[in-house]
């Protein structure tokens, strides 16, 4: 971790054994990956007791790729969303998806801290695995908090699955959606109505009277109109009612912009003020910046591994060298580069930076290398094998197939 900090550019893992707090041998670098076992449960914890107790705590949940397009031994890839664009400019490859629930500290900024950070394995989907995190996660916690989700988890499976969980949910919706407002009282005949009228996101038409509008100014977007409906559900989730927020951009004569428009929807019991809630929403984007950090400054998908429980190993670094700098933010004196100017509110990269201070005072915990003498190598005659290739995961929606035969 140490050599991690230091080094900003590494052309392979072996590389940072060049970097002189690295003690061992290169190969040592793969021995600890292969022998490494840490406990997420009680790192989740440590992580928990760091949070302050005052004020509303704010997570943020979204997945990534780790993208393995030429490792064919590789076991359980699975076909992955790269938003770099994959092999000849598509947007899918094979590789390893990793989900990720963070707690966001700061109203603006890009600092994001992971509580959990694993591996989608090929028998889960993205949903199913944000949905056990936040579970763990909000056991661990001393107050309720709001969780910010992208897209991806505005649907009605992620409201159902966490329906019983201890957090209120604030999730961006695709502006095609078509919701279903509450049902008419029962008529006394007939079996009662589920669903009230159509609520289609993108028809003007179906859109009732708001309960709420408010017009703002806003340094960086400009003028916003915020308008808010309560009272709506997903057609697969009746029992589980949202209040709707649209963000739209106005221009100075009071017309939106050409532009999408921006669809929240909040699901839980503590709901902040209207002119509070679409700010809110948008430090989820410091997951997306801890995303690139962890790949651009922490070299999180540099190395080849060889076996999943090698890359689940050195994920598990990611979560802890994070957390490192962000206790490191406040005592370290900034270095920027001769192109830098300087900083007074330190980004994680720049407190990498001034980590080499830091370490040369408080040293290392790690013990000494020992000599054990050498390795006695690959044995004379004995036959060298090569390694299984493993086809790619392909994960399908299970259906029922009817068995029955059908009539002519």
């Amino acid at each position: 971790m140490d050599a991690i900090l230091l080094t900003r550019n590494v052309y392979s893992l072996a590389d940072l054994s060049m970097c002189p707090v690295f003690r061992r041998q290169w190969s040592s670098i793969y021995e600890a990956i292969q022998d490494t076992r840490p406990q997420r449960q009680k790192l989740m914890r440590l992580y928990s007791e760091k949070i302050p107790n005052f004020g509303r705590i704010v997570l943020a949940g979204d997945h990534t790729a780790w993208s393995r397009p030429d490792a064919p031994t590789l076991r359980e890839r699975t076909y992955e969303h790269y938003t770099q664009g994959g092999r000849g400019g598509r947007p899918i490859t094979p590789g390893y998806g990793y989900s990720t629930i963070a707690w966001i500290p700061e109203i603006e900024g890009s600092w994001a801290l992971p509580l959990r950070h694993e591996r989608i394995t090929s028998w889960e989907n993205p949903i199913d695995k944000a949905v056990w995190q936040l579970k763990q996660v909000c056991q661990s916690l001393p107050s309720r908090p709001i969780t910010l989700w992208d897209i991806e988890y505005g649907c009605a499976p992620f409201v159902n699955k966490t329906a019983d969980i201890k957090a209120d949910k604030l999730m961006r919706l695709r502006s095609n959606l078509c919701l279903w407002g509450e049902p008419p009282k029962y008529s006394g005949r007939g079996k009662p109505r589920v669903h009230g009228d159509k609520f289609k996101l993108n028809d003007v038409t179906t859109w009732s009277e708001p309960e709420q509008t408010i017009e703002q100014q806003d340094a960086k977007l400009g003028k916003l109109r915020i308008r808010f409906w309560t009272r709506k559900h997903f057609r697969l989730s009746p029992h589980h009612p949202m209040s709707i927020i649209l963000v739209e951009r106005l221009l100075e004569d009071g017309s939106p912009r050409v532009n999408k428009p921006m669809w929240l929807a909040f699901v839980g019991e503590e709901i902040p003020s209207l002119s509070q809630l679409w700010k809110l929403y948008l430090r989820r984007f410091a997951v997306d910046h801890w995303y690139r950090f962890l790949k651009q400054r922490l070299h999180w998908t540099l190395p080849k591994l060889a076996t999943p429980q090698q890359c689940d190993r050195w994920s598990d670094l990611m979560p802890l060298m994070t957390w490192e700098l962000w206790l490191a933010r406040d005592i370290v004196n900034d270095n920027p580069l001769p192109w830098q100017k300087q900083m007074t509110q330190l980004t994680p990269g720049r407190v990498a930076q001034a980590m080499p201070a830091i370490l040369v005072r408080v040293s290392t915990p790690s013990i000494p290398p020992k000599p054990r003498g050498k390795s006695p190598g690959w044995k004379k005659g004995q036959s060298r094998q090569r390694r299984i290739r493993y086809p790619i995961v392909k994960k399908r929606t299970s259906c029922l197939r009817r068995t029955e035969p059908q009539p002519a």
